[in-house]
């Protein structure tokens, strides 16, 4: 037989086998329905080809749950934003309230998804289902879902939780992630001059992680912020309060100005100025309604680009997470379960957009909605420009694992995520956010370790990874930052100094997960030309090594590039001590 006659035959008989599985599947006499939905779904290796290639693993196609209220098990109602992160969860419901046939049903979990966009109810929420279960341990638990690099600033409630006799927990698993969705919009030139953006005003949900995204954006790219929304300052990134995610839209579509005191250097000027909004930090459906009913803005940077930035966080009580340890552990597997299936069957996929719809009951909007924007897609605006609009993922029992860091070693990217925005939300907003509840008061990873043993040695459904290659140079750039890393003398080693700013470096560039690193080194002009030139490239071989030996799951081969300047491109003057310091730097770009 020719070699094309064996591929074709290959390809024949592996559509056969696919094929075969699947209607094994869809008649429930290869899985047993129970089988698919109380236990983690394993991936199912095909029989390789005629060609000899290797076969590819499937995760098969569980039954789609049914419609009728199954009305048993643990009851707990769930708090979430209009949030398309969440579609594995819709999917493990069936419905909004657990239904005959899901995942949950099956965990023995009882689930009432309740659409709730404002933060602040929510932490009232979690206060008296704790008081109520306190009178009444019969009582039905609560979780609510937020951003994941917004946990910081929601941990505020712990202290009236303390008072309750309990304090926040949060569930070890997260359904999905924001990819895209949640974006700083702000007019095209701040793309190639991220310093156009000084002088301007962001509308936004103050201390959210929308906010976040154009924090972090600030801070990448060196930008002054002006943390006072009720001032204006020209030599700052101004903010402009809005009470939800889609207020803060109409604000920058109406332009309806307000009225804010000139501050210079901190200081009021005494006079009076007309601010309105010329960017916005939102997610979907604010960036459709900008797009849509005004258009003018492009995405500067969103979670697509910062990839790990907002991850979808379930917290609850410790309270109810204590006494309801068999619910929570059959609540992951189900979510996990219900994962795999919206990550790898469009069928399942468009019934959580079903049920997405049912929950957030936008009249407006039906699940093609919310199904298109989970995807993401490009579209034109009022203008005619094409900006990208929603984006998101579902995760896996595996992503989990990466997430928090128990995939053979890895990096525990929450805790990265935390660390960075709970420290920028406290340097920016010391008064509103004096300090945050540290991680490890509110995250226990046992019951995600014993599923993970649980499973250990069976072929699960793999997490998402980004590779990079080595030799791709960086397109667009996201941000550009000089690092103060302090080198000793002449020598590419870090004094004991530069630690702090390295672990700084570190967390940031985990969260931006998805793009390129590159590390530019530079040196002043002391000395001869071809000894700054390797200078300059052995201290940032140092910094990428160093990243590099941290994190292998954080920084793959290829992620990190290296550039050696030695003194061309100076910032300051060489003729002082002042300056020539300024000059030996090491600036990080970030990029795609």
């Amino acid at each position: 037989m020719t070699t094309r006659g064996k591929i074709v035959l290959g390809v024949i008989f592996f559509a056969l086998a696919y094929f075969g599985i699947n209607k094994l599947v869809a008649s429930n006499r290869f899985f047993k329905k129970a089988d698919t939905q109380s236990v983690l779904l394993s991936s199912i290796e095909l029989p390789a080809s005629a060609s000899g290639n290797r076969a590819t693993l499937v995760v098969p196609l569980a039954p789609l749950p049914g419609t009728a209220p199954a009305e048993n098990g643990t009851a707990v109602v769930w708090e979430v934003m209009a949030w398309n992160s969440q579609m594995a969860g819709m999917l493990a419901n069936g419905g909004p309230r657990t239904t005959q046939g899901s995942a949950l049903a099956a965990n023995g979990v009882d689930m009432q998804i309740v659409r709730q966009d404002d933060v602040s109810k929510m932490q009232a929420d979690l206060v008296k289902n704790a008081l109520d279960l306190q009178s009444n341990p019969n009582t039905p638990g609560l979780i609510v879902s937020i951003m994941g690099d917004g946990l910081p600033a929601f941990s505020a409630v712990q202290s009236q939780l303390e008072k309750a006799g309990t304090q926040l927990q949060i569930i070890p698993y997260s359904v999905g992630k924001s990819f895209g969705e949640d974006k700083l919009m702000g007019p095209k030139e701040w793309l190639d001059n991220p310093k156009a953006a000084l002088g301007k005003t962001i509308a936004c949900y103050l201390r959210d992680g929308d906010q976040n995204i154009a924090l972090k954006w600030c801070a990448d790219n060196g930008l002054k912020v002006n943390p006072d929304e009720t001032t204006y300052d020209p030599e700052a990134v101004n903010f402009m309060a809005a009470s939800d995610f889609l207020v803060a839209a109409e604000k920058y579509i109406t332009g309806k100005p307000e009225s804010r005191q000139k501050v210079v250097s901190g200081h009021s000027t005494g006079v009076s100025v007309d601010v309105a909004a010329d960017a916005v930090a939102t997610w979907t459906p604010g960036d459709v309604n900008i797009a849509k009913q005004k258009g003018g803005l492009v995405n500067i940077v969103s979670t697509k680009d910062y990839s790990n930035q907002m991850p979808n966080i379930m917290v609850t009580t410790k309270r109810w997470y204590d006494a309801h340890q068999k619910a929570v552990k059959g609540l992951i597997t189900a979510f996990a379960v219900a994962g795999d299936q919206v990550k790898s069957h469009p069928e399942a996929l468009q019934r959580a957009a079903d049920v997405s719809a049912q929950v957030y009951a936008d009249q407006d909007k039906p699940a093609a909605y919310w199904l298109k924007y989970y995807k993401g897609t490009s579209e034109a605006d009022r203008t005619g420009n094409v900006v990208e609009l929603g984006g998101s993922k579902a995760f896996n029992f595996s992503d989990n694992l990466t997430l928090f860091g128990l995939d053979n070693g890895g990096t525990n990217i929450y805790a990265a995520v935390y660390k960075t925005f709970g420290d920028v939300q406290s340097r920016l907003y010391p008064k509103e956010l004096p300090t945050y509840v540290p991680l490890a008061n509110m995250l226990d990873l046992t019951l995600l370790k014993q599923l993970q043993a649980q499973y250990k040695g069976k072929t699960l459904a793999p997490a998402e990874t980004q590779h990079f290659t080595a030799d791709d140079e960086i397109r667009r750039s996201v941000s550009k930052r000089a690092w103060n890393i302090e080198f000793n003398t002449g020598q590419s080693t870090f004094t004991p100094a530069a630690q702090r700013e390295l672990s700084q470096l570190f967390d940031d560039l985990v969260v931006a997960g998805r793009l390129k690193v590159a590390v530019h080194g530079y040196t002043d002009n002391t000395g001869l030309p071809a000894a700054n030139q390797q200078l300059s490239e052995a201290r940032a071989e140092a910094v990428a090594h160093w990243l590099e030996a941290k994190s292998a799951s954080a920084f793959p081969a290829g992620r990190v590039q290296v550039y050696a300047h030695g003194a061309a491109e100076p910032v300051a003057s060489n003729a002082t001590e002042a300056g020539k310091a300024q000059n030996r730097r090491v600036e990080v770009v970030l990029g795609n």
